[in-house]
């Protein structure tokens, strides 16, 4: 009995083995055929979208062939397809199971196919289609058309983003009055805080009447460049808007770029006042101020921004992202002429006299470097001019990062240095390697990594404090070293945007083209000398800004200080100018 009990068992269990073994060879035959199902449903997906695709073309082709009377171009597929089969086959013998599943399918037929038919189709509409002009009015005639809703929502994030980062360039002259007079001694605060209001006041008559139109506006050819040395067009906003009979104003983008750009215009002269503080008159500055905002400045902007000869030199260009060279350098070299031709303040390097030049307010430099950074997320950040793409708004987190890696790296530096040098802390110091990294990144806060933003305002905070000791050296008078931070580094930071760019490692180049590479026709990245280009254009760029801004700089100064319309006398320096000039004679009112 016992051993019928044990054979029986045995039987229970290799029966229990067998039918586990064949429902897991069920369950893997199942999976298989729906594997094969699932390829078939994607393979007539691809042929169905193929088929929809050739008729369309076919339709553009005819459509094209009646109403135009160029050739168009014609395109042919071919796509084979096999179907997918699926063989098993299952054997079973004595408890034993054996299955075997192939299952193969083949389709030449890929999406890219089908994308470059569809890119065709949209050629050929496009070609026969009429380019109708979205306006606010609609389709008030038969060339025009209502804008999109997409159009509508990326026109309004873009407006917003650029009047925002526009407002807070513009915050920046307080920063800029902040710094200027604490640098400065009490005497002469009214004085400094004046110049700076007549640069904003002054310098938007001059960008309204002339600066726009030379900076910005045509003659253009079909690529976009610029066909004349500078702008020829639109003084004094004509032609910002067109008047549509019966509707009303037809208004452009040109408003919101004449605003942005203004803010960039009345910072690079803004510069300057530092640069010839406590020792020029109020009139004669005023005459600098608006041949700066309405000619000297604008032309920079023509040649680089504006699309003239610096940015169709090469096949890549310069690179000055937000104006490391364009608005900082030029306002930099700008404020190095006129300390030059105007001459030292009174009594400055005389033995035993240092003291008496001391900047007198620390906190108000401090709180005007503190603006100073607010504003420049506006400066560097804005300069992606619009904001309605997920690119867009990443390139811009790149910017504020570098930005941010930049300002910090300099200011520490630069402490450091005159901690090492002096054995006690220099807070005025530490301000100005903050703006020296700042002004060191701006070029290229949009092409390079983070690492080589710490790179480049590390060694900008020491290109900034060995200018300044050399100005000081030469006995060249710079109450706020506005060339050791804007005109130096802003040298600096433009050569080195074109040599640390983001293709450093993979020998290409990426410049303007954000995160991509600049590509040649086929979506290529260039490669051939491309860096070499880069630097090329950016050492040329550094070149005519300095030549152009220190040539009329010195024509516009040099008259002014040989006909005495200049510089104060002597006497009203030592007085003071708020004193001699202003009413009430001093800005701080303080008893007791």
């Amino acid at each position: 009995m016992a051993s019928i009990r044990t054979l029986l068992t045995t039987c229970s269990l290799i029966s229990l083995a067998t039918a586990q073994e064949d429902a897991s060879l069920v369950a893997k035959i199942t999976r298989l055929e729906r594997l094969v199902e699932l390829q078939q449903a994607a393979l007539k997906e691809k042929q169905t979208k193929l088929t929809d695709a050739r008729k369309t073309l076919r339709r553009l082709q005819d459509a094209a062939t009646t109403t135009a009377t160029s050739t168009t171009g014609t395109a042919t597929t071919t796509d084979t397809a096999t179907t997918g089969t699926a063989t098993t086959t299952d054997t079973a013998t004595t408890g034993t199971a054996t299955t075997t599943a192939t299952a193969t399918t083949t389709a030449t037929a890929t999406y890219s196919d089908i994308e470059n038919l569809n890119a065709a189709a949209d050629h050929l509409k496009a070609a026969t289609t009429p380019t109708l002009v979205p306006s606010i009015f609609g389709n008030y005639t038969s060339g025009h058309r209502a804008y999109t809703d997409i159009e509508n929502l990326k026109a309004a994030a873009d407006h917003l983003w650029l009047i925002l980062c526009g407002a807070l360039v513009m915050f920046m002259q307080a920063g800029f009055a902040m710094v200027e007079s604490g640098c400065c001694r009490a005497k002469n605060v009214q004085n400094i805080l004046l110049k700076n209001l007549t640069d904003v006041c002054v310098g938007t008559l001059g960008w309204l009447v002339f600066g726009w139109a030379i900076a910005q506006a045509g003659p253009h050819d079909a690529d976009g460049f610029r066909t004349a040395i500078f702008g020829t067009e639109e003084f004094a906003t004509d032609g910002f808007n067109a008047h549509i009979p019966g509707k009303g104003i037809e208004p452009s983008t040109k408003m919101l770029n004449w605003f942005f750009q203004w803010a960039f215009c009345s910072a690079a002269a803004t510069i300057v006042s530092g640069g010839v503080a406590e020792r020029v008159n109020f009139p004669g500055y005023c005459i600098f101020s608006f041949l700066m905002t309405g000619f000297v400045y604008p032309v920079v902007v023509a040649w680089t921004w504006g699309y003239g000869w610096i940015a169709a030199m090469n096949d890549v260009g310069y690179m000055d992202f937000a104006g490391s060279g364009i608005v900082h350098m030029a306002g930099g070299v700008a404020a190095l002429v006129g300390a030059i031709i105007s001459g030292p303040r009174a009594g400055r390097f005389e033995s035993g006299r240092a003291d008496e030049f001391d900047p007198h307010s620390l906190p108000l430099i401090v709180l005007g470097t503190m603006i100073l950074w607010f504003g420049w997320y506006g400066f560097n950040c804005g300069s992606t001019l619009k904001m309605h793409a997920a690119s867009t708004g990443m390139l811009a987190a790149q910017v504020a990062m570098n930005t941010t890696i930049a300002a910090a790296s300099g200011g520490l530096t630069v402490f450091i240095i005159r901690l090492n040098r002096m054995h006690k802390y220099d807070i005025g110091g530490f301000c100005n390697g903050i703006l020296a990294g700042l002004v060191s990144i701006t070029a290229g806060c949009g092409n390079v990594t983070c690492i080589s933003a710490f790179v480049i305002a590390v060694l900008g905070g020491m290109i900034y404090e060995g200018v300044s000791n050399l100005m000081k050296t030469l006995r060249i008078d710079d109450p706020i070293d506005a060339f050791a931070v804007h005109g130096a580094c802003g040298a600096w930071g433009t050569l080195m945007c074109a040599m640390l760019d983001w293709g450093l490692n993979t020998n290409t180049y990426h410049g303007w083209s954000g995160f991509s590479c600049v590509q040649v026709e086929g979506g290529k990245c260039l490669e051939k000398n491309v860096r070499g280009q880069g630097i090329a254009a950016n050492i040329v760029e550094v070149l005519a800004i300095a030549i152009w801004v220190a040539a009329w700089s010195v024509v516009i100064f040099l008259p002014l200080r040989l006909t005495g319309f200049l510089r104060a006398t002597d006497g009203v320096q030592q007085q003071g100018m708020d004193q001699a000039k202003h009413s009430p004679s001093k800005a701080y009112a303080m008893t007791g």
